[in-house]
Formats: structure tokens, sequence, C-alpha cells
């Protein structure tokens, strides 16, 4: 069997440099690299809805915000396949299966699970569909019969519960599903991109983040505000590199050709670093770096954005057509589930044979 990536977003907001190098740009790295037979890119419209059920639009509305974040960070419908959730209902019927494979104290031990429902207040009263939220991973990760799932760390409790889903429904049925590989950001500090204000996450709900489609003048606003070393007020004070939230996003963004395009005094990121831990160097001039930087790489997506707007309804003729496509083959996996489950009943002639002998022996 061929290598398969599955991977996608939740369509609460425009996407921003967390998703971008969290995953956006690994995911283009690998549609191109050959390396993969087949690449499952998914706008999780139905996971969105369990946590903004009461605000259906939101979610509605920024399907295509996704979608052209998608496209213009250069996501190629040609080599991967670009798909909306809801427009899968055999995942649906996937996640109803494997609910009977997973207890209610294994999900109440998801680390992941218990820090999203404490980040979203939901202590007292947690929709059933967000609670099982990880049972729904686990459909669209084995519907696609996916290999490889690019994710950060902070979802690998709901990798590792898919493979345990994966490795019940085998040895309780047969060897239908395929458990997954977990591939890491690598680069360390991809992993978890912090807010402009130094928070953990950057977040839609602070107000933190830069977004893939901001404006040039919004960028470098944003960076000229960012959070940086508290303790660092003259210039000639000595700064901290830890927690300062401008080199973490240089740790991110920054390669050493910037440095002779941008900031020829000096040779790397490590030189820069030491300038400002042992003192001498402002934070303005580190930001304007940054946001030549982020410029860069953020200018020709910009770009593509703006001509895929001109025809959003090829846009959704892309999700259209990569739904269906997507839609065959969670179909195909969802007839062996069932095959395996034995409530395939139309569709098994032994089954209507045996029973038919049964019967016309009793007569």
């Amino acid at each position: 069997m061929g290598k398969i990536i599955l991977t996608g977003d939740r369509p609460t907001g425009r996407l921003h440099v967390g998703h971008y190098v969290g995953s956006l740009r690994r995911r283009v790295e690998l549609q191109n690299s050959g390396e993969y037979d087949k690449t499952f890119i998914m706008i999780a419209d139905a996971q969105a809805l369990t946590d903004n059920i009461e605000n259906p639009e939101k979610v509605r509305q920024n399907i295509v915000e996704v979608a052209l974040d998608y496209l213009s960070c250069g996501l190629d419908p040609a080599k991967s396949t670009l798909f909306i959730q809801s427009q899968i209902p055999e995942l649906c019927e996937l996640t109803f299966y494997y609910m009977d494979l997973v207890t209610v104290a294994r999900l109440q031990r998801n680390p992941t699970v218990k820090s999203e429902i404490q980040m979203r207040n939901f202590e007292a009263s947690i929709p059933v569909g967000f609670f099982t939220y990880p049972i729904s991973q686990a459909a669209d990760i084995t519907a696609f019969k996916a290999t490889t799932v690019p994710v950060g760390e902070d979802q690998l409790p709901m990798i590792e519960q898919t493979r345990e889903i994966v490795r019940k429904f085998n040895s309780v049925y047969s060897e239908v599903l395929v458990e997954p590989e977990v591939l890491l950001p690598e680069n360390q500090a991809c992993m978890r991109l912090p807010g402009i204000d130094g928070k953990a996450k950057m977040s839609k709900s602070l107000g933190n983040c830069i977004y893939l489609s901001d404006t040039a003048d919004e960028v470098k606003k944003k960076i000229m505000s960012m959070y940086t070393d508290p303790t660092h007020i003259q210039v000639s004070d000595p700064g901290h590199i830890e927690g300062n939230t401008v080199f973490t996003y240089l740790d991110a963004f920054c390669r050493p050709e910037h440095f002779e395009r941008y900031l020829p005094d000096y040779a790397c990121l490590d030189e820069l670093k030491a300038h400002y831990q042992r003192g001498g160097l402002g934070d303005v001039k580190v930001k304007r770096f940054l946001n030549s930087v982020l410029e860069e790489t953020l200018e020709p997506i910009r770009a593509r954005r703006k001509e895929f707007e001109k025809d959003i309804p090829e846009v959704y003729q892309i999700l259209k057509k990569g739904s269906e496509a997507a839609r065959e083959v969670a179909a195909q996996t969802l007839s062996e589930v069932k095959d395996a489950m034995k409530i395939n009943y139309f569709s098994d002639a032994e089954l209507i044979r045996a029973q038919a002998e049964k019967y016309s022996r009793s007569e």
C-alpha cells in the first residue's frame, strides 16, 4: 500500500502564520516531494460546529477563507485532494461504529480533550460532539487509510487515540484499518508559534495573530508591537532571547540568506542573538529585520490570494470536485468496515444463500 497523508484545519477564521509554519509550509513541501501517493487536505467544518453550533454562519463563511489560504500557500488541487468534511457522510457512519470501541473514561483521560474543554469553559456542559472529537478524528484519518498525519505536539494524544481505535477494530474484526504515523514539525520553533503578545498560543479569540492575508502595513504594525524582553529597556541593556517573541519568530522564519539581503552587519541569527544578549542592539532594529523576513514570505502568498479571489466560483468548484473524490475513497473504506463487522446484509450473497438453505431444509 502507498503512503497517504491526511491533514486539515477547522474553518473558524482566516489562517495565520502559526498555521503556516506549523503545518501549511510543510504540507506544500510534502505535496511536492513525490514521496506520497495521495494527499488529502480537509476543511473540518463538522468538527468546527461542535463548539460553534449556535453560529453556523461563522463556519460557513470561513470555508472559502481557509480554501483561499490553502491555494495561496501553494496547495495544488492537481496534486492534493481538498475537501469539506461535512460533504463526506461516510465519516459520520464510521464515527458511530468506532464509538463502540472507546470508553467514556478513555476519552476523559485524553490530555488534548481536557485542555480544550478547559479553554472553552465547557467543564459544566460539554457538547457530546465536542467530547467525542477524538473518535471523529479517527474516522477522518482511517477513512482515507492515511499512513502519515502531520501534526503539532499538542495533537499527539489525539493520534494515539486513533491508533488505539485501529488496533481494537483490527483485533475484534479483521485487518482493515491502517495505523497512522505522526509527522512532527522539523523546526522546534514551528511546533507552537506564540502570539505577538507573547502568549503561549496564537489565537484568533485573543487577537494576537498575524494572518496570512494581512496587508503589509498590518503586518508591520503587529510586528512593531510585539512582546520582547521587558528588562531590555535601554539599547545598551543586555537582552534575553528566551521567551522573546521576536526571536522565536526569527527562529521559525529566518534563513541565512536573509542577512545578506536585509541585515548584512550579521552573518547569521546566532550572531544577532549574541549581540542582543550582550547589549547594544535595540528591539526596533530586530523588529524591522523580522518584518523584512516575514514580508518576503507573505508577499507572494498575498499576491496569489488576490488572484484566486477574482474567481470564487472556481474555488468552490475545486472543493466540490475534491469532496466528490474524497467521498469515493471514504465509501470504499466504509464498505470494507461493514464487511468486517458483518453488517453488509444485502451485499453478502453467502449469507443470503445460507439463510435460504437453512429455511428450505426446515420445510
